[in-house]
Protein backbone atom coordinates (compact mmCIF):
# COMPACT_ATOMS: atom_id res chain seq x y z
CA UNK A 1 0.00 0.00 0.00
CA UNK A 2 1.15 3.32 -0.48
CA UNK A 3 1.05 6.72 1.67
CA UNK A 4 -0.74 8.64 -1.76
CA UNK A 5 -4.34 9.81 -0.48
CA UNK A 6 -5.78 10.28 -3.47
CA UNK A 7 -8.01 13.27 -3.63
CA UNK A 8 -10.94 14.32 -5.47
CA UNK A 9 -9.14 15.64 -8.50
CA UNK A 10 -7.16 11.71 -8.99
CA UNK A 11 -8.11 10.77 -12.18
CA UNK A 12 -7.47 6.85 -11.20
CA UNK A 13 -9.22 7.14 -7.97
CA UNK A 14 -13.14 6.50 -9.45
CA UNK A 15 -16.03 6.26 -7.42
CA UNK A 16 -17.79 3.10 -7.54
CA UNK A 17 -20.58 2.02 -10.56
CA UNK A 18 -23.64 3.97 -9.77
CA UNK A 19 -22.66 5.90 -7.24
CA UNK A 20 -24.30 9.78 -6.87
CA UNK A 21 -22.88 12.36 -4.15
CA UNK A 22 -25.60 12.21 -1.60
CA UNK A 23 -25.10 16.39 -1.06
CA UNK A 24 -26.60 16.50 -4.87
CA UNK A 25 -29.76 16.48 -6.25
CA UNK A 26 -30.80 15.22 -9.01
CA UNK A 27 -31.00 17.25 -12.35
CA UNK A 28 -34.48 16.43 -13.51
CA UNK A 29 -37.43 15.42 -11.54
CA UNK A 30 -38.96 11.87 -12.24
CA UNK A 31 -41.48 12.28 -15.48
CA UNK A 32 -44.93 12.36 -13.50
CA UNK A 33 -44.27 12.06 -10.24
CA UNK A 34 -44.75 9.38 -7.76
CA UNK A 35 -47.69 6.99 -8.80
CA UNK A 36 -48.29 8.14 -11.84
CA UNK A 37 -47.22 7.03 -15.34
CA UNK A 38 -44.97 9.14 -17.44
CA UNK A 39 -46.47 11.53 -19.66
CA UNK A 40 -46.77 10.24 -23.14
CA UNK A 41 -44.83 11.88 -25.85
CA UNK A 42 -45.12 12.38 -29.48
CA UNK A 43 -47.91 13.12 -31.55
CA UNK A 44 -51.53 11.52 -30.76
CA UNK A 45 -52.25 8.29 -33.28
CA UNK A 46 -54.30 8.95 -36.43
CA UNK A 47 -57.88 8.45 -36.52
CA UNK A 48 -59.40 6.14 -38.38
CA UNK A 49 -61.76 7.19 -41.36
CA UNK A 50 -65.54 5.91 -41.00
CA UNK A 51 -66.11 6.09 -44.90
CA UNK A 52 -62.85 3.46 -45.65
CA UNK A 53 -64.32 0.96 -43.02
CA UNK A 54 -67.96 1.31 -44.47
CA UNK A 55 -66.40 1.24 -47.92
CA UNK A 56 -64.93 -2.14 -47.12
CA UNK A 57 -67.37 -3.26 -44.89
CA UNK A 58 -69.59 -2.99 -48.35
CA UNK A 59 -67.51 -3.92 -50.59
CA UNK A 60 -67.06 -7.18 -48.66
CA UNK A 61 -70.81 -7.78 -48.78
CA UNK A 62 -71.28 -6.77 -52.20
CA UNK A 63 -69.03 -9.06 -53.52
CA UNK A 64 -70.58 -11.66 -51.14
CA UNK A 65 -74.24 -10.67 -52.38
CA UNK A 66 -72.72 -9.67 -55.95
CA UNK A 67 -75.14 -6.80 -55.60
CA UNK A 68 -74.39 -3.67 -57.59
CA UNK A 69 -76.59 -2.03 -55.14
CA UNK A 70 -73.63 -2.12 -52.20
CA UNK A 71 -70.86 -2.18 -54.89
CA UNK A 72 -71.49 1.27 -55.98
CA UNK A 73 -71.49 2.94 -52.40
CA UNK A 74 -68.43 1.30 -51.94
CA UNK A 75 -66.71 2.86 -54.85
CA UNK A 76 -67.90 6.15 -54.28
CA UNK A 77 -66.92 6.32 -50.41
CA UNK A 78 -63.44 4.58 -51.14
CA UNK A 79 -62.48 7.41 -53.24
CA UNK A 80 -63.85 9.75 -50.55
CA UNK A 81 -62.28 8.32 -47.98
CA UNK A 82 -58.82 8.24 -49.86
CA UNK A 83 -59.02 11.74 -50.76
CA UNK A 84 -60.18 12.90 -47.26
CA UNK A 85 -56.90 10.35 -45.84
CA UNK A 86 -54.85 12.08 -47.99
CA UNK A 87 -55.59 15.91 -47.26
CA UNK A 88 -55.47 15.28 -43.54
CA UNK A 89 -51.55 15.32 -43.33
CA UNK A 90 -51.02 12.04 -41.54
CA UNK A 91 -54.17 12.82 -39.27
CA UNK A 92 -56.11 9.83 -40.33
CA UNK A 93 -55.51 6.65 -41.28
CA UNK A 94 -57.45 3.99 -43.30
CA UNK A 95 -55.60 4.15 -46.60
CA UNK A 96 -55.85 0.57 -47.22
CA UNK A 97 -59.14 -0.17 -46.13
CA UNK A 98 -60.45 2.58 -48.42
CA UNK A 99 -58.26 0.91 -51.64
CA UNK A 100 -59.75 -2.49 -50.56
CA UNK A 101 -63.52 -1.47 -50.58
CA UNK A 102 -62.95 0.85 -53.71
CA UNK A 103 -61.64 -2.61 -55.61
CA UNK A 104 -63.88 -5.24 -54.23
CA UNK A 105 -66.72 -2.68 -54.69
CA UNK A 106 -65.44 -2.63 -58.45
CA UNK A 107 -65.43 -6.57 -58.49
CA UNK A 108 -68.99 -7.06 -57.23
CA UNK A 109 -69.93 -4.32 -59.69
CA UNK A 110 -68.35 -6.66 -62.69
CA UNK A 111 -69.49 -9.87 -61.61
CA UNK A 112 -72.94 -8.43 -60.94
CA UNK A 113 -72.21 -7.49 -64.54
CA UNK A 114 -70.94 -10.83 -65.76
CA UNK A 115 -74.20 -12.61 -64.25
CA UNK A 116 -76.78 -10.34 -65.60
CA UNK A 117 -75.07 -11.01 -69.09
CA UNK A 118 -75.03 -14.73 -68.53
CA UNK A 119 -78.42 -14.33 -67.57
CA UNK A 120 -79.68 -12.59 -70.48
CA UNK A 121 -77.56 -14.92 -73.01
CA UNK A 122 -79.11 -17.84 -70.79
CA UNK A 123 -82.64 -16.27 -71.59
CA UNK A 124 -82.03 -15.04 -75.59
CA UNK A 125 -80.95 -18.99 -76.29
CA UNK A 126 -83.82 -20.25 -74.50
CA UNK A 127 -86.50 -18.30 -77.21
Amino acid sequence: MTDHDPGPDDPHDLPPYGWVPPDEPPSVPPPGGPGWPPPAWGPPPPEQNKKALWSMILGILGLVCCCFLLGVPAIVLGILARQEIDASGGRQDGGGMALAGLVLGAVSLVGTAVSWAFNWLDLVLAF
